[in-house]
């Protein structure tokens, strides 16, 4: 029996302040993947929204299987019904990114500040494809149809809907399995 994949949703923290048309974008996004029956990996906060835990509401909204993957050694969080959560005990803005990144099998980017850049760029070292949601901003629209560098291990490519989004990372993420 092959395993599920994991699909992780990375994006903006509310403190830059995203608008509801991205929020109910990542919800989608969410929502997709559950009923593709992927397991959603995602930016578990403890003191704020996410476009990551907008996409937890989606696929709970379907019953989808949520990994939320947080900094420090609580598992208290802000999205209280994801189905699991792993405490990495790093702090937010270093290595709990690299967990994050490397716990999926693609990843899909809404937006994104900072935090968003450095989980693209460890999926790009590992050869972990990256869907960018295209008219989200951020580092999704400023890196997509591109690669980060000379060596082109994976280029960033960019979906129109949240929709074609999943699709293209169940895609990406089934030829890389």
């Amino acid at each position: 029996m092959k395993r599920k994949l994991q699909i992780g949703v990375m994006g903006t923290m509310a403190d830059l302040g995203y608008g509801k048309d991205l929020e109910e974008s990542a919800e989608k996004i969410g929502e997709f993947i559950a009923q593709a029956g992927a397991i959603l990996i995602f930016g578990a906060e403890k003191d704020s929204d996410s476009l990551s835990t907008a996409a937890c509401r989606g696929a709970k909204k379907f019953n989808g299987l949520t990994v939320g993957i947080t900094y420090g050694k609580g598992k208290d969080i802000y999205q209280k019904d994801a189905d699991i959560i792993i405490p990495t005990g790093l702090e937010r803005g270093g290595g709990r990114e690299f967990i994050l990144s490397l716990a999926c099998d693609a990843m899909i980017v809404i937006n994104g500040g900072s935090g968003t850049l450095n989980e693209i760029a460890v999926a790009y070292q590992a050869n972990i494809p990256v869907v960018a949601l295209n008219g989200s901003g951020g580092w999704a629209d400023k890196l997509a149809d591109q690669y980060l560098d000379d060596r082109k291990r994976v280029k960033v490519v960019s979906a129109e809907t949240p929709e074609s989004a999943v699709k293209m990372a169940i895609e990406l993420a089934s030829n890389v399995l």
